[in-house]
């Protein structure tokens, strides 16, 4: 996975941070990030479904808000704080992709919290 397409999608972020602040519900963040990500030019799909199998079995299903690139999982959050579960849910989408990198994105703070996590 390219260093340089996760800056990049991590520029988008803060795009989306420095022009609408805290305070909005999640779908709208993910829907400023569809229009940015669209401007820059990146190849990306939106809550694209992931299935888990057990030995060859679907045991579950996830839908990550961004699969850019088909490289990066990038998930959206409009929280006071991240936690351990929402790392976790990450996690798991990149287990269930097979991907290495993911970005957790909280917009619910004044300041936005980006964390690259490594499968």
């Amino acid at each position: 996975m390219s260093v340089k397409l996760s800056r990049k999608v991590i520029g988008c972020c803060y795009e989306v941070s420095n022009t609408l602040g805290a305070g909005f519900l999640e779908n709208v963040y993910e829907n400023a990030l569809s229009v940015e990500l669209e401007r820059q030019e990146l190849a990306y799909r939106r809550q694209v479904p992931l299935e888990v199998c057990y030995k060859g079995e679907t045991v579950g299903r996830y839908q990550p808000d961004f699969l850019v690139d088909n490289q990066l999982i990038v998930e959206i959050k409009a929280v006071s704080d991240l936690s351990g579960e929402h790392q976790s849910q990450l996690l798991n989408y990149l287990r269930a992709t097979g991907l290495d990198i993911g970005l957790l994105v909280n917009f619910g703070r004044p300041r936005i919290q980006v964390k690259r996590l490594v499968n």
